[in-house]
């Protein structure tokens, strides 16, 4: 499979590749302030300021990764939403669910560096040292990062799914995936008022990366190959 796909005599990167190297990224900026043992971990927005500057304090490495490595993340997916709606375009799809994709890829993206710029800051030496000033940017981080990153995903994917079925580009199981994660990332915008939806943001997210990477190989690059899909 070429990295680089031709449709219609346009050239573009194939977006189930940058859906991948999106994934990859983004966990690996995880995989540096989540511990899957008993031992330190980023904190929650439930824990005190005490906790939350002691973990800033200790782990500015860690944090200083994560950031860098989420910022770059955010590249590739602002890739992927142009060169879907872009595919979409060229398959002959002229419907306002497509712009509503872009702005859910681009405004996922954007919070996803403003986030991770927030996250940055905050492991500067000498910003963890102030608990009240640390403690609002990382509630600012986790509002960019958290319902900021959901909700625009769940536009990005359902903007891509519904205008898809219609035109029957990519599998029923497929659509339906990504209508139900439209839903979940909407109603994650509740957590900003209740922290009991606060599950629906992963439940966006980690479905999301899969679905991204499965409708960036398996959406057609031409209507001559839509036969394939179902």
């Amino acid at each position: 499979m070429k990295l680089i796909t031709i449709v219609k005599g346009q050239a573009g990167p194939n977006p189930g590749f940058v859906a991948v190297v999106f994934a990859i990224l983004f966990n690996a900026g995880l995989y540096q302030v989540v511990a899957f043992t008993s031992g330190p971990h980023f904190p929650g927005p439930w824990e005190s300021s005490a906790m939350i500057a002691a973990y800033f304090q200790t782990h500015a490495a860690e944090v200083c990764r994560c950031a860098f490595l989420q910022f770059g993340a955010a590249i590739p997916l602002g890739i992927f939403a142009a060169t879907m709606v872009s595919r979409l375009q060229l398959l002959g799809i002229r419907v306002a669910g497509i712009y509503i994709a872009v702005f859910g890829g681009l405004a996922t993206a954007l919070n996803m560096m403003a986030s991770s710029v927030t996250l940055w800051v905050m492991a500067y030496p000498g910003i963890a040292s102030n608990p009240d000033v640390l403690r609002a940017l990382y509630y600012l981080s986790f509002a960019f990062g958290g319902a900021g990153f959901s909700v625009p995903l769940g536009l990005l994917i359902a903007g891509i799914s519904i205008p898809a079925a219609f035109m029957k580009l990519l599998p029923k199981w497929l659509v339906i995936f990504g209508i139900a994660l439209g839903i979940i990332g909407e109603l994650s915008w509740l957590e900003m008022i209740t922290p009991r939806a606060f599950f629906l943001i992963p439940l966006t997210r980690f479905p999301g990366f899969l679905w991204l990477i499965l409708a960036g190989f398996i959406l057609p690059r031409s209507r001559s190959s839509t036969e394939n899909v179902h």
